[in-house]
C-alpha cells in the first residue's frame, strides 16, 4: 500500500501533509508533519498540484484558501473538529452586534465561514502577538475559551471569549499533572494553550505542538510529560530517540484525527476525492483574516 501511495504521489505531483496528531503510519508517508497553519503555509509554497491533507476539515479548508489553484483532498470527509463547530457565522455576527467596538480574533481552528466574519486569525503560538497588534481595546476571541483566557494573561485588553473548547485538552485536570510529576519528578511538563487555566498554572512550558517539538529538541532535559493529544508523542519520540516522553493522559485522543489511515490516503490519491473547495466569496474574506495574521 505504501509503495502504491508513493507511486501515485509522484505521478500526480502530489504532496502529503500530516498533522502532528495523526497516526504514526500516516506521519511516516507524509512529506511534512506539523501543525495546521504550518502545513498550509508550506503547501502554498510547494510546486505540487495536489495536496492530500491528513487532518480535519478546517485544516484542509485553510490549505484550499491559501492555495486556490491546487486540488486539496481530505482523505476522510467525516474528520471534523468539534470545537470549530461550536460557533456558527450567525452566532459570531450576533456577538459582533453586541460588541460593535471590538475586533474579532479567530483561532485557526474554525470554519472558513467563521474566518470570513473575523478581522484576523491567530494560532495557539501567536495569539498573544496577534491581539497585541490590534488597535482596539476590546477583542472578541472565538471559538476557544481556554486559549482566550491564556492570551488574556499577557495583554492589556478586554478579551471577550466565546464558550467553545477542545474536548481533548479541556479534559486534563490538575491532579493528573501532579500525579504525573510524582511519577516522573525529573520531567518537564509541556502543555498546550487549549488546556484549562488551572492546568496551565502547573506546567513548566505552555506551547503549541510545533513549540513542543522545538523545545523538546533543544532542551537538555531528558524526560517530558506531554499535555496534548497523544499522537504528538510519535513525532517527539521519533525526533528525539534518546529522550523519554510520557502522555499526561492516555485518554487524550481526538477520535476524528484517528479516522485517517493508509487505505484512505491511497483512495484519496487514486480518486482525488473528497475534494475540499471553499466558496470564492468566503475564501476571499477568510484569506484577508489569515493574511493579516501572517503579516503580524
Amino acid at each position: 500500500m505504501i509503495e502504491e501511495i508513493f507511486a501515485l504521489k509522484k505521478e500526480l505531483n502530489a504532496v502529503i501533509l500530516a498533522h502532528n496528531y495523526q497516526l504514526g503510519s500516516i506521519q511516516e508517508v507524509a512529506d511534512l508533519v506539523g501543525d495546521s497553519l504550518e502545513l498550509s503555509r508550506a503547501a502554498a509554497k510547494m510546486e505540487s498540484e495536489v495536496i492530500i491533507f491528513c487532518g480535519v476539515d478546517f485544516m484542509a479548508e485553510t490549505a484550499a484558501i491559501l492555495s486556490p489553484e491546487k486540488k486539496v483532498v481530505l482523505p476522510e470527509i467525516s474528520a471534523f473538529c468539534p470545537m470549530a463547530r461550536m460557533i456558527t457565522p450567525k452566532q459570531l455576527r450576533d456577538m459582533k452586534g453586541i460588541y460593535p467596538e471590538a475586533a474579532v480574533v479567530c483561532y485557526v481552528n474554525s470554519s472558513a465561514e467563521v474566518k470570513a466574519e473575523s478581522d484576523i486569525c491567530c494560532t495557539s503560538a501567536n495569539g498573544v502577538s496577534v491581539v497585541k497588534s490590534l488597535e482596539e481595546d476590546q477583542v472578541i476571541f472565538v471559538p476557544d475559551r481556554n486559549l482566550a483566557n491564556y492570551v488574556a494573561r499577557y495583554v492589556q485588553k478586554k478579551i471577550i471569549p466565546w464558550d467553545g473548547y477542545c474536548y481533548v485538552h479541556d479534559q486534563f485536570r490538575p491532579n493528573e499533572v501532579l500525579e504525573s510529576k510524582r511519577f516522573h519528578p525529573q520531567a518537564e511538563v509541556l502543555v498546550h494553550p487549549e488546556c484549562r487555566p488551572e492546568v496551565i498554572d502547573l506546567a513548566d512550558y505552555v506551547c503549541s505542538t510545533s513549540g513542543m517539538a522545538r523545545h523538546a529538541k533543544s532542551s537538555r532535559v531528558r524526560e517530558f510529560i506531554i499535555g496534548t493529544e497523544v499522537g504528538m508523542l510519535y513525532r517527539l519520540k521519533k525526533d528525539n530517540p534518546e529522550k523519554e516522553f510520557y502522555p499526561l493522559s492516555e485518554q487524550a485522543v481526538c477520535e476524528n484525527m484517528r479516522k485517517t489511515n493508509l487505505e484512505k490516503v491511497l483512495r484519496a490519491l487514486a480518486t482525488l476525492e473528497p475534494r475540499i473547495v471553499v466558496q470564492k466569496e468566503i475564501a476571499e474574506k477568510a484569506r484577508v483574516a489569515i493574511t493579516r495574521m501572517l503579516a503580524v
